[in-house]
C-alpha cells in the first residue's frame, strides 16, 4: 500500500474521497512457449487479471488493481470448461459504483475473449450491502445487453477501458 488521494469528479462530493493505494503488481514475463505460434496457449488466470487490472476505476483517477478492487487471486479460470469468474471487491460498503464497475469488467472480458467463454463477474462476498441486487444485474445477459445499448452507459464503461493519458 502507498498513500491516499482525494477530491472530487465534476465537482461533487466522492463517496471516498481518500482511497488507500495500492502497488501495481509486476508485469508477466512473456515465455517462449507463449510466443510458438504452433503451441496452443490456455488462457489462465493471469492472463484474465492482466486484462483486468487497468481499468479506470469510474471515480478516481486510478486503476481497479491500484485500488484493490481487483486482485488475481479472485480470479478463477477452467480454459478446458471455458469458464472465467472474476470477483471484485469495492472500496467501500455502499459503493453507488459497484455495477458500473462490474459491467466494465464484464465488458472487457466480452471483448477480449472468446465467445466461448462463459463469464461470472460478481461482488466478493460480504464485501457491499447490495451485493446480491448488483450480482443479479450483472448475472442477467439481458440486462447487460441493455445497459450496453445506453449510449452514455456505453460512453461511461469506454471511458473506464480506455487507457490513461
Amino acid at each position: 500500500m502507498v498513500g491516499g488521494g482525494g477530491g472530487s469528479v465534476g465537482g461533487g462530493l466522492l463517496e471516498n474521497a481518500n482511497p488507500l493505494i495500492y502497488e501495481r503488481s509486476g508485469e508477466r514475463p512473456v515465455t517462449a512457449g507463449e510466443e510458438d505460434e504452433q503451441v496452443p496457449d490456455s488462457i489462465d488466470a493471469r492472463e484474465i487479471f492482466d486484462l483486468i487490472r487497468s481499468i479506470n476505476d469510474p471515480e478516481h483517477p486510478l486503476t481497479l488493481e491500484e485500488l484493490n478492487v481487483v486482485e488475481q487471486v479472485r480470479v478463477q479460470v477452467s480454459d478446458p470448461e471455458s469458464t472465467v469468474a472474476v470477483a471484485f471487491t469495492p472500496t467501500i460498503p455502499h459503493c453507488s459504483m459497484a455495477t458500473l464497475i462490474g459491467l466494465s469488467i464484464k465488458v472487457k472480458l466480452l471483448r477480449s475473449l472468446p465467445q466461448r467463454f462463459k463469464m461470472d463477474v460478481h461482488i466478493t462476498p460480504g464485501t457491499h450491502a447490495s451485493e446480491h441486487a448488483v450480482n443479479k444485474q450483472l448475472a442477467d445477459k439481458e440486462r447487460v445487453a441493455a445497459a450496453l445499448e445506453n449510449t452514455h452507459l456505453l460512453e461511461v464503461v469506454n471511458q473506464c477501458l480506455s487507457a490513461r493519458s
